[in-house]
């Protein structure tokens, strides 16, 4: 890529060099938030030949990633301890190295408060923290999943207090090394990305997951640009941060509404005397036309859950409700009573109540083969069961043990799945259906399996057992 001409004034200087930089492999990386979205964005920079240096208030998350440890499964720790060897990488809760940093990356949690509300909380404080130590030449970028609107009416005010100067100007993708080079030149840059992360998918890594970017003008773009195309092997881009806040809305909030729709069918088709997995797979046969998704006991990770009541609150500003999307929303929201009352309803068909059971929850991670735990409907299934009086156990290979967190104040340890254990549950929950499980087993061992997940479909013995 060609470095740009200093026709756009002064300042088109620090496009030039922080460019060069970042061609050159001299760019300084910051990623602020070391979780599921950070730390491997941390380490894709650090494989990739730039020095890299994750921020995060949690010491213990720091004090492990400095001796070499992994707190992620799915991230073995050779990567850390490679990084560190090639002084590549380093942590830290000391935030005044921001200054020192040519690129610095934001991947802090949006979670919903309790009135499912957006709470921006963690993104306008983590602006504050870089706006304090900004200085002219610095990208700044927004990967936290957001509302559209968010990067120039919430971050950027904060960034412009350090006096520096970000104009929001409209750019075509056409032609945005041209717009970059003949623009009035920026201050600092500022950009944003929605990370695309799949915890636990073997056959994507972050790499290889072609990344989306918009900015708040043209040389904001290009310096984006420019960084992830360094380390990604295909970068997308579009013609603002607006228009990719609402790419990454969209991904997740297309599979929202059609896990809930399959979620609505799944109910009717109980009703009805209906397999709904036997539905699924015959229409999946069609070539075209069809995507299949599946219904489960309730949407889990950051975004799916999320995503939907984001966007329905963004849309109220513009006078428009997003009854669709919401919807599709509350179907999926409500699906851990769904279970619930399954659960229920299966104890009393074999003269059993609910508030005086014992019931074992197999898999507490929000999808299969991961120990993610963000917004897992399991964590609402257990309070709720316990809200009803059951005595309840749950058991998970990636996630020994469940301690308070955001929402919810638990104090369990998975317990060991044996014979002997799973005699002494009334019914055994299937939430995430982990392939580490033996299933012939679990079900020949229970007295009541409940199954949200179609996980013992392939168990030929004691299906009376079995409620799906």
């Amino acid at each position: 890529m060609a470095t740009t001409t200093a026709v756009g004034g002064p300042n088109v200087l620090y496009q030039r060099k922080l460019i060069d930089s970042i061609l050159e492999k001299r760019a300084h990386v910051g990623i602020i938030g070391l979780g599921y979205v950070g730390l491997p964005l941390s380490l894709l920079f650090a494989q990739g030949g730039f020095r890299t240096t994750g921020f995060d208030i949690d010491p213990s998350k720091v004090e492990s990633l400095e001796r070499g440890e992994s707190y992620i499964k799915h991230i073995p720790r050779e990567s850390i301890r490679n990084a560190l060897a090639q002084t590549r990488f380093r942590a830290t809760n000391d935030f005044s190295g921001l200054s020192q940093m040519d690129a610095i990356i934001i991947c802090v949690p949006t979670p919903l408060d309790e009135h499912r509300q957006p709470d921006l909380s963690y993104v306008r404080r983590t602006a504050e923290a870089v706006r304090a130590k900004l200085r002219a030449g610095q990208l700044v970028v927004l990967e936290s999943t957001t509302y559209p609107g968010t990067t120039e009416e919430d971050v950027l005010p904060i960034l412009r207090q350090s006096g520096l100067r970000c104009p929001v100007v409209l750019y075509s993708t056409d032609d945005v090394a041209d717009q970059a080079a003949t623009s009035p030149a920026p201050d600092f840059f500022l950009a944003f990305s929605p990370e695309r992360e799949d915890p636990g998918n073997p056959k994507y890594t972050t790499a290889q997951i072609p990344k989306v970017v918009g900015a708040v003008n043209a040389a904001s773009a290009l310096v984006a640009q420019t960084l992830y195309q360094s380390v990604f092997q295909h970068t997308v881009l579009v013609s603002s941060s607006r228009a990719a806040e609402m790419s990454k809305l969209l991904e997740n909030i297309y599979r929202c509404v059609n896990i809930a729709l399959v979620n609505e069918l799944k109910e009717l088709c109980q009703r009805m005397d209906i397999d709904i997995w036997e539905v699924i797979e015959a229409a999946k046969t069609k070539p075209f036309g069809f995507t299949a998704f599946y219904p489960g006991p309730g949407l889990g990770g950051h975004c799916i859950p999320v995503d939907p009541f984001y966007l329905s609150w963004k849309a109220k500003e513009y006078g428009f409700t997003t009854r669709f999307i919401e919807l599709a929303g509350e179907i999926n929201t409500a699906m851990p009573e769904h279970v619930v009352e399954a659960v229920a309803a299966a104890l009393n068909r074999r003269k059993r109540v609910l508030s005086d059971s014992c019931i074992l929850v197999l898999g507490v991670a929000y999808k299969k083969d991961v120990d993610d735990m963000r917004e897992s409907p399991a964590l609402r299934i257990i309070e709720m069961l316990r809200r009803r009086g059951a005595m309840v156990d749950y058991n998970d290979p990636h996630v020994p043990r469940l301690g308070k967190m955001r929402k919810y104040q638990f104090d369990l340890e998975s317990v060991p799945l044996t014979a002997e254990a799973l005699h002494l549950y009334d019914c055994v929950l299937i939430v995430t259906d982990h392939t580490a499980y033996d299933y012939d087993f679990i079900v020949k061992e229970s007295s009541l399996v409940v199954d949200t997940r179609n996980a013992t479909s392939r168990v030929k013995d004691g299906r009376e057992k079995i409620i799906r």
